[in-house]
Formats: structure tokens, C-alpha cells, sequence
């Protein structure tokens, strides 16, 4: 077991990349997940919902959008048994309207931080991070939060050496 674990809420299915709709077969957020474990030997847990968005890209950013504007908390499938073993804890998720899915809020909303790394990486086709490293640091204020990393979604593919310029700069 490792002292590292990758989080991360990803959706494959129909998704916005480079300018036009295209169906993935593993989400963009799962792949940027996979090189950081890859990198660092850390374990991952995926962050999924009892009920899933819609496979199709416009009924789920409506169905995403919705669960943003009324603050909603999906409830999800599974968590960790714990986070105890680990120190560090790299957050993966696509920027949906300028910050986190909401099942992402619900997973830090279920787990004492305190004294652990959390290290944010998002995908996105333009928005960057957004307002997430705020919301990062409100929901888990004892955690220490790290500088994130933005990956174009379209670009994923090609991201290791910027992924891995992340991971081990020295600030």
C-alpha cells in the first residue's frame, strides 16, 4: 500500500474535446489519473454516483448544471474505508461551470483532511481550474493545498511530461 492515493471523478460517453462532441471510451480525467499513478506508485479510488449523469453529453451537463445551481450532494456508491495511511492525495475531476462535479464536493465533504497534501488536477477545454482551488481549500481547511494542474482534455493523451513536471517541481 502506498502513502499516495489518486481520487478522481471522471465520464467517459459522449464528451465536449477540442470543439467537438466525441464518445470516449475512458474518460479524460480517468487518463491523466492513470499517468499520475503510473509516476508515483499511488494507489487510486474512482468517485462515481449512485446515479450516473446521462451517457449523452447534453442531458448531462443539464443534469450536471441542475446539481450545481441547487448546492446538491449525489450520493455516491463507495468511499475508502479510510484515508488514514495516506499523506498525500491527488484530486482529479473535469471542470464543470468554474469548479468541481458536485459528487466530488461530496466526497470531501465525508472525509477529515487534516494534515494531508491534497494535490488538484482537473481536465477542461478552456475553463482551466476555475474557482476549485478556493473550494478545495474551504472544504478542507486543515488540509495543505498544493498549486493545481489544468490539462486540456483534447491533450490528455499527450500530457506525461507536463504531468510529471507537476508532480516533482520543486517550489
Amino acid at each position: 500500500m502506498s502513502d499516495k492515493l489518486v481520487v478522481f471523478y471522471s465520464r467517459a460517453d459522449e464528451n465536449y474535446v477540442s470543439g467537438i462532441i466525441k464518445n470516449l471510451d475512458i474518460g479524460n480525467t480517468e487518463i491523466a489519473a492513470e499517468i499520475i499513478a503510473e509516476l508515483t506508485g499511488a494507489d487510486t479510488f474512482r468517485i462515481e454516483q449512485i446515479q450516473p449523469y446521462s451517457k449523452n453529453y447534453n442531458e448531462c451537463i443539464a443534469q450536471a448544471q441542475a446539481d450545481q445551481n441547487r448546492d446538491a450532494r449525489p450520493e455516491l456508491k463507495k468511499y475508502p474505508e479510510a484515508l488514514n495511511n495516506y499523506s498525500v492525495i491527488y484530486l482529479g475531476f473535469p471542470n464543470y461551470w468554474g469548479t468541481m462535479p458536485m459528487a466530488v464536493f461530496t466526497f470531501l465533504e465525508h472525509f477529515d483532511f487534516s494534515g494531508k497534501l491534497i494535490k488538484p488536477f482537473c481536465t477542461h477545454e478552456g475553463s482551466g481550474l476555475g474557482g476549485s482551488m478556493n473550494d478545495i481549500k474551504k472544504l478542507c481547511p486543515e488540509a495543505q493545498v498544493e498549486s493545481g494542474l489544468a490539462i486540456r482534455g483534447g491533450n490528455v493523451g499527450r500530457s506525461k511530461a507536463e504531468i510529471e513536471k507537476w508532480l516533482f517541481r520543486r517550489d
